[in-house]
């Protein structure tokens, strides 16, 4: 049963309405990936949206029309197996959410099943949706933590996280990366890139979350959001007026707790 977990206040105007599917919020929320919900209801807020979130789950129907953006967080091996099977489901209507330039933000493990397959520790294949290109595979004895900082070219920004996956994703043609990486791992150690960004799918390995740490991104999926909804000429506060001043500039560039203790 779909069930809203978290509203925006009642006692305060709004001039608009987003309205968020936590895809397997009960599931799939390794990490504190649960604060990018959170941090996307503060900036929609902010920009003067009221904000509904639903958790999607298990033989839950994900309707694309009620939903402004998806939110899809990481798991376990284990939990990303059941959510696996019960996702397919869901393919085809998730699939014209994406393909109508729905706006999704996906991490981990959401991030590696909305690709082909992935291949969990122990070796086992996992089909994923199939509707974007990448693929994940395995690596032995290993895992890729640690800080990391990556830069987007098309955008002009920089986003800055902490990495811990075992996965090895591999992107695509038709895809791009989220980001160039400065320092750190990436998604394969290999061709120097992180995440990915497919029509208005973002995609990450970034825990911690990313959101709260990159408010310059929680900015542009809420306006990307609002714009698809309300019209691409619709007035929104700068992101200079309103969130350029929440994480302090010397934050950004912290390799490691003990540069700032």
């Amino acid at each position: 049963m779909v069930y809203s977990s978290l509203t925006s206040p009642e006692n305060q105007d709004y001039c608009y309405d987003i309205k968020i599917a936590h895809l397997y919020g009960n599931l799939m929320n390794t990490y504190g990936d649960n604060g990018n919900v959170l941090m996307l209801k503060y900036v929609a807020e902010k920009l003067g949206a009221r904000v509904e979130v639903d958790i999607v789950s298990l033989e839950d129907d994900f309707d694309k029309d009620s939903y402004d953006i998806v939110f899809f967080g990481g798991g376990q091996d284990y939990e990303q197996t059941i959510v696996a099977r019960d996702l397919q489901a869901k393919k085809e209507a998730l699939e014209s959410f994406i393909n109508e330039n729905g706006v999704v933000l996906a991490i981990c493990g959401g991030f590696q099943l909305l690709g082909q397959y992935y291949i969990e520790a122990s070796g086992r294949r996992i089909e994923g949706l199939g509707i974007m290109g990448h693929y994940t595979l395995n690596q032995t004895k290993n895992r890729y933590i640690g800080d990391i900082k990556i830069h987007n070219e098309e955008f002009n920004e920089t986003y800055y996280g902490f990495e811990n996956h075992q996965g090895r994703t591999f992107l695509s043609d038709d895809e791009k990366p989220l980001g160039k990486v400065v320092y750190g791992n990436g998604n394969n150690q290999e061709d120097g890139c992180e995440g990915v960004h497919y029509k208005n799918v973002f995609g990450s390995y970034f825990h911690g979350p990313i959101l709260s740490r990159n408010a310059n991104l929680a900015y542009r999926l809420v306006t990307t959001a609002l714009k698809n909804k309300y019209g691409s000429d619709i007035k929104l506060a700068a992101y200079e007026d309103i969130l350029a001043q929440e994480i302090p500039e010397e934050y950004g560039d912290i390799k490691s707790k003990a540069e700032f203790e």
